[in-house]
């Protein structure tokens, strides 16, 4: 059986969820010392409330040693404590998270094109709305991102291997038909499938991917979608998903008329596994703002950058409020 040690501090998740992550920790724990401070001012305030002085002249006393604000002295040592867990924090190297553009990035575009897609509550219809908001984010990406399109039905299938080229992705996404059913776990796996087609950069290394899965319906077909999930963040891939279509939206089929609700919990879950966000659209104005933020999202990456500056920054304003009440308790004020 195996042990494992852990810094203590990790073991307050909720304490700490808002501080930065730390390259030397383990300089956090000189952070000991504040409770023992804290202690101790606590002991000199007892300590000064039990000491009784005799003094029969109460006037001379009050002009020998004039009243002192109290709130005063605690600022002053509340302040001068955070001061040094903030130096603390700042001696820690601490790291914050930037947003950086992305050099080169590999986009899989999934376009759902079940049946449902022909339901007309998104004017004109689904599919048609689908296919404009998607060839305008496209051609809104970064020329040097690969694209990659995959067409979602019973039988997902890669339509464009990940290209630079724009023309070729707008074609591809304009002669998509509607197919029958819905696989959406399938259509994941296809997409992993595709980015291993990416032509590697310079350095020979894969460029990062992402997946943006549009939907407007369940799965009925393949694997499991979560299982999907699962394996795409196993390999760094992010799903960014879009449930499309209202809550009221149908089509007749066979003479039938159904439902055709997105799936927008199994959609959320299959983003969520993977770290990524999902959205919901129902009109194509809310589909072109959806994409609109697929796009600063799939263009940027997050980035770790010690931020030591900002909490030495922190220190001193304490440091300097500090000072100020103590020269505030120094100061005999008129009264």
């Amino acid at each position: 059986m195996t042990s494992t040690t852990l810094h203590p501090l990790t073991l307050h998740p909720m304490i700490l969820g808002f501080l930065p992550s730390f390259s030397d920790e383990q300089r956090l724990w000189t952070l000991l010392v504040v409770p023992l401070l804290v202690a101790a001012y606590i002991w000199v305030l007892r300590r000064k409330h039990l000491t009784g002085m005799r003094f029969t002249n109460t006037g001379v006393l009050g002009r020998v040693l004039p009243k002192q604000s109290s709130w005063r002295r605690h600022v002053a040592v509340a302040a001068t404590l955070l001061s040094l867990v903030a130096l603390v924090f700042a001696w820690a190297r601490p790291e914050g998270v930037e947003k950086v553009a992305r050099a080169r990035a590999t986009v899989v575009v999934v376009i759902d094109v079940s049946h449902s897609m022909q339901a007309k509550d998104v004017s004109p219809d689904r599919l048609s709305a689908a296919k404009k908001a998607a060839t305008e984010f496209i051609l809104q990406l970064p020329p040097d991102f690969n694209v990659a399109v995959v067409a979602l039905s019973g039988k997902p299938e890669t339509r464009l291997p990940p290209s630079t080229d724009r023309g070729a992705a707008q074609r591809v996404i304009a002669g998509l038909e509607l197919q029958d059913a819905t696989a959406i776990g399938t259509a994941i796996d296809e997409g992993l499938q595709a980015i291993t087609l990416a032509p590697p950069g310079p350095d020979d290394k894969p460029a990062p991917a992402v997946m943006v899965l549009l939907s407007d319906g369940q799965n009925t077909e393949g694997g499991s979608p979560l299982e999907a999930a699962r394996k795409a963040k196993e390999q760094n891939v992010k799903v960014y998903t879009i449930a499309y279509g209202t809550e009221t939206g149908y089509v007749d089929l066979d003479g039938k008329r159904e439902r055709v609700a997105p799936d927008k919990a199994g959609l959320a879950q299959i983003a969520q596994t993977t770290d990524a966000k999902a959205w919901t659209a129902d009109s194509a104005k809310d589909l072109t703002s959806v994409y609109k933020d697929v796009r600063g999202e799939v263009g940027f990456e997050e980035v770790k950058k010690e931020i030591t500056a900002q909490w030495a920054f922190y220190a001193f304003a304490f440091a300097v409020i500090a000072a100020l009440g103590a020269v505030s308790m120094a100061a005999r004020w008129p009264s």
